[in-house]
């Protein structure tokens, strides 16, 4: 059982996998700190100086030692704009992918045959002679 995780854990596509995912993980924190550090803020400034991540609904305030219950909406708001920052970087990713990757059309094949010009009957282009009506043929 161990020989046979060991095959897989070390199969190509797990470790590919693996790393995308770490990377993956580093690359949504980088987008995280761009949202909140460079995107939101200037946004916020043009709506009067707004900080989204401290808008919220209280629901129910604070008694006590008990935490009020709050709807933080702006936090929702910055990850629905990493979200959209982290799927556009990955739309351009993508679509750079697909276009190294796409397969290039097969150049033309070189024709095999020809036509008589005396019957127009299709012969080999290599033909000095049309086996149709025998007509000498000029050279290919």
């Amino acid at each position: 059982m161990l020989k046979e995780f060991k095959a897989f854990a070390m199969r190509g596509n797990v470790l590919d996998m693996a790393v995308g995912i770490i990377i993956g993980g580093a690359f949504g924190k980088i987008i995280s700190s761009l949202v909140a550090d460079v995107i939101m803020p200037p946004i916020g400034l043009l709506l009067g100086n707004m900080d989204f991540s401290k808008l919220a609904f209280t629901l129910k305030a604070p008694l006590g030692d008990a935490a009020p219950v709050v709807i933080r909406y702006g936090a929702f708001i910055n990850t629905i704009v990493d979200f959209l920052v982290v799927a556009f970087a990955i739309f351009l990713l993508i679509k750079q992918v697909n276009k190294l990757t796409a397969p290039k059309p097969a150049p033309a094949a070189a024709p095999t045959t020809r036509e008589c010009p005396e019957c127009l009957s299709t012969i080999p282009i290599k033909a000095r002679r049309c086996a149709h009506c025998t007509a000498t043929l000029p050279a290919a």
